[in-house]
Order: structure tokens, then C-alpha cells, then sequence
């Protein structure tokens, strides 16, 4: 069974930088592909980041390119994403996905339909 904890959401002044992580267990971290995705309240979740398995390959929304960054430490299980620049728009939950992408570790997913594993979600407020 797959599970998902994410942390480091809380509240923040607008320009400023959080960490979130996200620890997933399963039977081999590097084959899930994992993302990042958020919704606003009264929105519908929408796509933050990807990274492939590897690591080697990331893809961002245009709204946060730039701004956040993703990255993971296979030897903690852990994937990341740290935001920089904080605007009042990305106030929302953040939840991290994952899918097990097998040998395909090289394969980044953006769209929210291919994720079968999902954590529990962390607030992110950012106030102006």
C-alpha cells in the first residue's frame, strides 16, 4: 500500500518561502513519478509540478515557473517543493501524487488523472 504525508504548509507573508515535502513509502521510491498540485478555495485542483523518478526530469505550471522548485533525496523517500517569492494567488492546499512508473523512471506527469495515490493535503496561506 502506497501512502502519502505531506508537511511544512502554514501561514506566510506575501514574498516569502516554504518548504513542503511529501514522504511516500512504497516498494521502490525512484520508480514514482510524483507532483505537485494545488486548489484554492471555491477552485477546482490544478497542476503546481512534476518530477520524474529519477529526478532528472522536472515540468512547472507557467504560474509558478520561476518561483518554485521541486526536487527529491530518494534515500529519504521524500519529494519537495520549495516555493520562493510568495504571491496571495497560491494560497490554497497543496497535494503531492504519486504513480508508480516502473522502468519508465525518466516519465514527468502533469495531468491529475494519472495519479493513483494521493496525500492527505497541507494548507499553504499566504497573506498580502
Amino acid at each position: 500500500q502506497v501512502q502519502l504525508v505531506e508537511s511544512g504548509g502554514g501561514l506566510v507573508q506575501a514574498g516569502g518561502s516554504l518548504r513542503l515535502s511529501c514522504a511516500i513509502s512504497g516498494r521502490t521510491f525512484s520508480n514514482y513519478a510524483s507532483g505537485w498540485f494545488r486548489q484554492p478555495p471555491g477552485k477546482a485542483r490544478e497542476f503546481v509540478a512534476a518530477i520524474a523518478g529519477s529526478g532528472g526530469n522536472t515540468d512547472y505550471a507557467d504560474s509558478v515557473r520561476g518561483r518554485f522548485a521541486m526536487f527529491r533525496d530518494n534515500a529519504k523517500n521524500t519529494v519537495y517543493l520549495q516555493m520562493t517569492s510568495l504571491k496571495p494567488e497560491d494560497t490554497a492546499v497543496y497535494y503531492c501524487a504519486a504513480v508508480d512508473e516502473g522502468k519508465f523512471t525518466y516519465l514527468v506527469r502533469r495531468y491529475r488523472q494519472t495519479y493513483p495515490y494521493w496525500g492527505q493535503g497541507t494548507q499553504v496561506t499566504v497573506s498580502s
